[in-house]
């Protein structure tokens, strides 16, 4: 019994890699003119160029240091009128994301609780009944 293997694909030479090459380049393009027309762009322009946290200000020099934050740290939550976002300087902006994580892990290790709910705490009592239930001895 002869087994048969596929056979490798061909390596990508000359005008296939180039073309390979050309399409990878111009999606990474295309993603980055999306992103440029998204959020970050809008923020800029609804917001001045100053650090919502520091004071600092940026000219268009320095604008790349200039990051838009997520106050609710949902990434989804893009309003057109900006009020889910706030332009912090890239140190202020990992300063509250540190803050961010560090809260989570604090919760989750017990050290901090999460604050309280606003909503009204539930009053049934489902096994109000069950001791009635098995006799009043409540035992074997």
């Amino acid at each position: 019994m002869v087994i048969r293997r596929p056979r490798p694909a061909a390596p990508l030479v000359g005008k296939n890699r180039l073309d390979r090459i050309e399409s990878i380049v111009g999606e990474a393009r295309k993603r980055v003119d999306e992103r440029m027309s998204g959020y970050r762009e809008q923020s800029l322009r609804l917001h001045p160029h100053v650090c919502a946290r520091c004071g600092r200000v940026f000219s268009m020099d320095n604008l790349q240091e200039l990051t838009v934050h997520h106050k609710d740290h949902n990434h989804e939550n893009n309003p057109p009128d900006g009020s889910n976002w706030e332009n912090l300087c890239v140190y202020c902006h990992d300063n509250e994301h540190a803050r961010y994580v560090d809260h989570d892990a604090a919760v989750a290790s017990g050290i901090r609780s999460e604050p309280k709910s606003r909503e009204p705490a539930a009053t049934h009592q489902p096994f109000a009944k069950l001791k009635d239930m098995f006799g009043k001895g409540g035992g074997s």
